[in-house]
């Protein structure tokens, strides 16, 4: 019995000291893997990571796999996507929230007005470690900034005209009080979802302001289409009188130059043979006067022929003729005139 126990004792020190083994390195084992697998973190392309050593952080941008080392660093990502939040509205259910879309604008009157700012993660480590929540604190910069800027123009401003220049502004503010926080955050769009009278009263007065400003626009876009049709026609009817205008000018012209030159060429003959000239000239006249008009005078022992004158271009032939005619027609009784 005596030899029995101690052969005995020694196996089971031996299972014993097996057992230890196999937990030990088992433990290595898990504690390997573990280690291992925690020392490798992955990083997606919308994705940054702020890597932390000893409390000192520092940005890791490129997507992919990358090494820490475990139980010293700390990995903690960053979405870098365009994210947002609405303002006056709740974006599940579209319903109002009174508290941050009523306003008051410049003229001193009410206005519901939502907003929905787009930002992102412009600096992931500020955006970890700055602060405690910034995308809050974005949030109250964006209600100080839109109320500022809703009160600073009329209501007609705010509801129809106004609204491009106002998210305009309001996202400059934004970006400018951004900066002073310095929060890792970037605005990159501020738009206006809607924009409304608080009352029913005054909403239906704002549709009809709009549909008479409309109106407006069409009766003078009618008038420009009119004024359109119609002004090349006067346009071509102002040419046309110009154009008769010259040419009458021109004629006119023309035939006062004509005159002159005819006058100038009397004047020439009247200079080289005066009393003919102021003969021709009488006869010419008293025929434009009086045309047709015969006076036969007898008494003596011829009879002469004193109007009508002959043309000066009349053939002799045709001048022998007609006084010959003149003639015959004097010898009809003495002392008689006639007239025709």
């Amino acid at each position: 019995m005596e030899t029995i126990y101690p052969e005995m004792e020694e196996k089971m020190r031996q299972a014993v000291k097996r057992a230890r083994r196999t937990i030990l390195w088992g433990g290595g084992i898990v504690a390997a893997l573990v280690l291992g697998l925690g020392s490798f973190y992955n990083i997606e392309e919308q994705e940054q990571a702020v890597l932390t050593t000893f409390g000192v952080a520092a940005s890791v941008t490129e997507p992919g796999l990358h090494f820490k080392i475990p139980l010293i660093q700390r990995v903690q990502k960053v979405n870098t996507t365009i994210q947002g939040f609405a303002l006056g509205y709740n974006p599940s259910d579209n319903g109002s929230v009174v508290e941050d879309s009523l306003m008051i604008t410049r003229d001193y009157n009410f206005v519901n007005v939502d907003f929905f700012i787009e930002y992102k993660v412009s600096d992931p480590v500020k955006a970890v470690y700055a602060s405690q929540n910034p995308v809050q604190i974005l949030e109250n910069i964006s209600k100080s900034c839109v109320r500022t800027v809703i009160g600073s123009y009329d209501v007609d401003a705010v509801l129809t005209t106004g609204k491009n220049e106002i998210q305009s502004r309001v996202r400059d503010m934004i970006i400018a009080k951004l900066e002073e926080h310095d929060v890792g955050l970037q605005v990159v769009n501020v738009t206006i979802q809607d924009s409304e009278p608080p009352t029913m009263e005054v909403m239906e007065a704002f549709k009809a302001v709009e549909t008479a400003k409309q109106g407006k626009e069409t009766a003078i876009n009618n008038a420009n289409k009119y004024r359109n049709e119609k002004l090349p026609g006067a346009e071509a009817e102002i040419d046309k009188i110009m154009q008769e205008a010259q040419a009458q000018k021109t004629r006119r012209v023309n035939e006062a130059n004509a005159e002159v030159a005819r006058f100038n060429a009397m004047y020439e003959e009247y200079v080289k043979n005066p009393q003919v000239t102021k003969q021709r000239m009488f006869y010419e006249a008293m025929e434009d006067v009086m045309p047709g008009l015969k006076v036969i005078i007898d008494g003596t022992d011829q009879t002469q022929t004193i109007l009508p004158l002959d043309s000066f271009t009349v053939s002799s032939g045709q001048g022998e003729s007609s006084g010959t005619g003149n003639q015959a027609s004097g010898t009809k009784g003495a002392g008689q005139e006639e007239e025709e």
